[in-house]
């Protein structure tokens, strides 16, 4: 190796700086490798003779950084240690970029595509950051520190006259094809949908190996596409049979003794309002009028922890799953049937274990005494929830006085809490009609009407006031009791920044001066764009500036609902947060210390997750029936909105069917266009021409992909 340089002069250190970037990146590809000089500067283009004395000058320099280590005379590797690395969750885009997402950190850590090594999407990572050329802060994966998924779905590829194949994953995030060898493929054919496992990626391979451990089927049908679905979200088809066994001999009868240790409510009025279709009751309601002229109101929550106690395998299972996934054509429960539609489910004139909360009410809904614990009531009656709307609008039919009640005090909650803050989001769900072999023949949207609000209240009072409860000193002061929170945090101050200036174009106004302020004026918003051509757009937007919610230990509130402490505790069936706080009010009940907050919160993280990953799945299974609703109409001209822009396109929503597809830029022939992220619009270089979100455009059906579940739209003149 040449001699060092004794002297970089001033001029210098800018570009030994860019160059031992340089250097760091390409070094960065293959972070394990020893490299000498003539290797580095080979491998970054400096070739000639004072460019390799530049390089081993910024060799020196960033051995004395401690950025990059020499291990023995003039050999060097990339110091994996040094200060300047960060570990982060992965987030790839379409584009194959990635972004970092480091806790502590404001901004995520842009990746480039060629400087993700082996990472996939969600993975945890070691980089090491750097500014590229003196712009933004940028980084390079040194390592993938640990996987966020082993398995993944995807399309067999056999490669033929030979003796191995690839998968080709379904899911664009997954920036490489899984190479499976001869014996480890489980005769899959080609062109089969499957689940792969990934065994190794060595340093030097291209691509991953995998085993393939599901074959899936023929790629489009029906039970194929939903078992992928399930299966790229980790989520099971069926109980293990353990779980099963252990379900079908718990014991449902009713027993005395546990009756004497209960409130006895059987003999007050009780019914359920709940969907047609339903087969689990979570919840029931019951009325009576006290002697003072006041309502007693009985929210009667399944009790699931009676019969699903820890340390049991049922329970492991339900935590496991953590939530019920309700996909377009079944339900993939949290709990075995015999316990979730049979055993806790509080069916019609039958005596049901129940943990209530019992609230004493005027006739203006406020809240003069509560009660919280276990009781045992019987289900008087069971209501659709077009049973309740019928007797709300029409004031006639059985139990008809005590649902008007129960009505008039719902709307007098509800009025209190949008008052209070609350925002009021009231978006219509697509559903479907599906015949008997599951194929989609017509489809509808769910509307929340007085009857969804008038269960709605009375679940969020019982949410409330449970955490208020815990929360809460009879004196107002703080418990510090470790519970299990439904938070929703502060929208982002510069996305609603960016929604007040988008809005100001239309003439719509939105006041940021304090959280009460947003609320109302959002609420004022929501409600003048009614009807409105550019209602879908702006409430989309609206939406889209709101924080996600989340289960934690820690009570910063709801935002959205107006909220300073709020739990889930209504729904134990089907969402396992709710069970943790049955759990925990019954503990605090008893006298119960202050239980593991860290403990406590690993639960929170976990429910969290698996409430994303069941929406993803819900979310695909949906777009995966549209899609095939819509194969019947290719070729089809329909009036759609456009509901999202990006750089490559932009999507349309059909109106009255819900279904969505995009329109590539590419494919707009009559002129070059550019995208506005400030504008959500994208515009013709030449011509002026605009598509904004939220305009009417004319549209063709040109293809219906069920693999991706992705429709492609043609713009009509």
């Amino acid at each position: 190796m040449p001699k060092k340089s004794n002297f970089i002069s001033h001029k210098n250190n800018h570009k030994l700086q860019e160059l031992g970037r340089l250097i760091l990146r390409f070094m960065n590809e293959k972070s394990t490798k020893i490299y000498n000089y003539k290797q580095i500067a080979e491998g970054i283009d400096y070739r000639n003779p004072r460019q390799r004395e530049l390089v081993v000058q910024a060799l020196h320099r960033l051995r004395a950084e401690d950025r990059v280590k020499e291990v023995e005379q003039g050999k060097y590797i990339v110091n994996l240690k040094i200060e300047g690395t960060l570990t982060g969750v992965i987030d790839f885009n379409q584009t194959g970029n990635a972004y970092v997402k480091v806790e502590g950190l404001e901004d995520d850590i842009f990746i480039h595509a060629k400087n993700v090594k082996h990472a996939l999407q969600g993975d945890t990572v070691l980089i090491v950051t750097y500014h590229f050329k003196g712009k933004k802060l940028e980084g390079s994966v040194l390592e993938v520190i640990e996987r966020s998924r082993q398995e993944f779905v995807g399309t067999f590829q056999l490669i033929k006259h030979k003796d191995f194949g690839f998968v080709v994953s379904d899911k664009k995030h997954l920036n490489t094809d899984i190479f499976v060898p001869k014996g480890k493929m489980l005769n899959a054919r080609d062109g089969d949908k499957v689940v792969v496992r990934m065994l190794k990626w060595d340093s030097d391979s291209k691509n991953p190996e995998g085993e393939i451990i599901n074959v899936l089927g023929a790629p489009g049908e029906h039970e194929t596409e939903i078992h992928s679905i399930l299966a790229e979200y980790g989520l099971p088809y069926s109980f293990p049979e353990e779980v099963e066994r252990e379900a079908n001999e718990i014991d449902r009868k009713i027993n005395d003794n546990e009756v004497a240790k209960r409130r006895d409510m059987r003999n007050v009025l009780t019914l359920t309002i709940d969907p047609k279709d339903a087969k689990d009751f979570d919840d029931a309601l019951s009325i009576q009028k006290l002697e003072n002229g006041n309502w007693e109101i009985g929210v009667h929550i399944a009790d699931v922890s009676h019969y699903v106690t820890p340390g049991t395998i049922i329970d492991e299972e339900a935590y496991n799953r953590a939530t019920s996934v309700y996909l377009v054509d079944r339900v993939v429960p949290m709990l075995p049937e015999v316990l979730s539609n049979d055993v806790c489910s509080l069916r019609p004139n039958e005596d049901k274990y129940t943990f209530s909360a019992v609230f004493e009410l005027d006739d203006n809904a406020n809240v003069l005494k509560q009660w919280f614990g276990r009781t045992i009531i019987h289900s008087d009656r069971r209501l659709s929830y077009e049973d309740a709307q019928e007797r709300i609008e029409t004031k006639n039919g059985d139990l008809s006085e005590e649902i008007l009640t129960l009505d008039r005090l719902a709307k007098i909650l509800r009025r209190d809490r949008i008052n209070k803050g609350a925002i009021t989001f009231d978006r219509s769900e697509v559903r479907f009609n599906l015949d008997e072999n599951n194929e989609p023949i017509g489809v509808y949207f769910k509307m929340s009407k007085d009857s969804n609000h008038l269960i709605e209240e009375f679940m969020l009072l019982a949410n409330r006031k449970v955490s208020e409860y815990v929360s809460l000193s009879g004196k107002g002061e703080p418990t510090n009791l470790t519970f299990i929170y439904r938070i929703h945090d502060d929208p982002d101050p510069q996305k609603l920044e960016a929604l007040r200036e988008f809005v100001g174009t239309f003439g719509y106004q939105l006041n940021l001066a304090n959280t009460k302020k947003v609320a109302e004026s959002l609420n004022k918003l929501l409600k003048d764009v009614q009807g409105k051509g550019e209602e879908n757009m702006i409430e989309t937007l609206a939406m889209r500036s709101m924080s996600k919610a989340i289960y934690s230990t820690d009570p910063i509130g709801h935002y959205g609902l107006g909220f300073e402490f709020y739990t889930h505790f209504t729904s134990p069936i089907r969402r396992y947060p709710d069970l943790i706080a049955h759990r925990l009010l019954q503990h605090y009940l008893d006298g119960g210390k202050s239980v593991n907050k860290q403990e406590y919160e690993e639960k929170c993280k976990h429910c969290s997750s698996m409430e994303r990953l069941a929406a993803d799945a819900e979310r695909d299974s949906i777009k995966f029936m549209q899609v095939k609703f819509m194969e019947k109409h290719l070729g089809e001209e329909f009036t759609g909105v456009i509901s999202g822009v990006a750089e490559f396109g932009f999507w349309v929503q059909i109106p009255e069917n819900g279904a969505e597809g995009l329109i590539k830029l590419r494919d707009l022939m009559d002129d070059s266009y550019m995208y506005d992220a400030k504008n959500h619009l994208v515009y013709g270089t030449r011509s002026g021409n605009q598509y904004q979100l939220g305009d009417e455009v004319k549209i063709k059906v040109m293809k219906a992909n069920l693999v991706q579940k992705q429709l492609d739209f043609k713009i009509v003149k």
